[in-house]
């Protein structure tokens, strides 16, 4: 792998992987960066609880990371990833809090609203949701694009994120923060990525609209939308030769690393954002949003 002089993060090109969906970070070369050695808390989230779906690994697994070292409780929601969520557990835990693992699937109304409940039976409120689990494939074309896996993407990224939101508003307090996980792809679609890109763009919707629906509550709604991030879902779902030059396209030639989208969601969810609502906050490596 090569980049510049001093470089911190790794640079394209990459060895050429592929793995079965959902994809593993001990798999990964290079391994992600989650911030494990590097992110540093402040006492920002001192106290709360954050629901984190997808918090297995990736930007999830960064976001739970440094939510521990700023204070807060940390419930991951996951599908499978049974490993994955272990080790990201271990961090929240090495932190000084408590992680509580509920694998499931999302895109079961039911199962989003007793990730809900379990978060209030296990702390007693609920402070933030994460909303970050997300599914996607790439296609040649609109033909090799089922209908099948259309209504997986939309339901994992789409319905569950409103299952969610859902369930959770009428239990958060005024002063809670919803975090949702848009993308690039929101207004500068990848045609590879039709179905990925499409949900995106609702998300980014979704938040703008939801926030506004709930401001008198006291609650803030935001998204973060990234650029290419190395994370365990790109050599699950890209083609070997695409997972090589992931992120060169971006002005800094390189994918960020999930220890790169934490702060971002920090931000999102602590006071320090009180007048901040309806927001998109691009993280992109430099690729302008159209």
């Amino acid at each position: 792998m090569s980049g510049k002089a001093g470089s911190k993060h790794p640079k394209p090109p990459f060895p050429e992987q592929s793995q079965p969906i959902p994809g593993f970070t001990d798999e990964m070369s290079p391994r992600p960066d989650h911030g494990e050695e590097s992110y540093k808390g402040n006492g920002r989230l001192s106290g709360r609880v954050a629901i984190i779906t997808g918090g297995d690994s990736g930007i999830g697994r960064a976001v739970a990371i440094a939510f521990a070292r700023e204070g807060a409780d940390v419930v991951i929601a996951y599908l499978c990833e049974d490993q994955d969520a272990a080790e990201t557990a271990a961090w929240v835990e090495k932190a000084g809090r408590r992680a509580v693992l509920l694998p499931g699937d999302i895109k079961d109304e039911a199962h989003c609203g007793s990730i809900v409940e379990r978060a209030l039976s296990e702390f007693g409120r609920l402070d933030v949701l994460v909303n970050n689990a997300a599914h996607q494939m790439t296609v040649n074309s609109i033909d090799e694009l089922s209908s099948e896996e259309w209504d997986i993407t939309f339901r994992t990224n789409v319905y569950a994120m409103f299952y969610l939101c859902k369930a959770a508003i009428p239990r958060m307090p005024a002063g809670s923060a919803i975090i949702n996980t848009s993308s690039i792809n929101a207004t500068d679609p990848s045609p590879s990525l039709l179905a990925y890109a499409a949900t995106k763009g609702a998300i980014a919707n979704f938040t703008a609209g939801l926030a506004g629906l709930v401001a008198e509550k006291g609650i803030r709604v935001n998204a973060v939308a990234p650029g290419p991030i190395w994370t365990p879902l790109i050599p699950s779902t890209m083609q070997a030769e695409k997972v090589k030059e992931f992120g060169k396209n971006t002005p800094l030639g390189r994918p960020g690393q999930p220890a790169e989208l934490a702060p971002t969601f920090v931000l999102l969810a602590s006071d320090e954002s009180s007048y901040t609502t309806g927001a998109l906050y691009e993280v992109t490596g430099g690729r302008p949003m159209l």
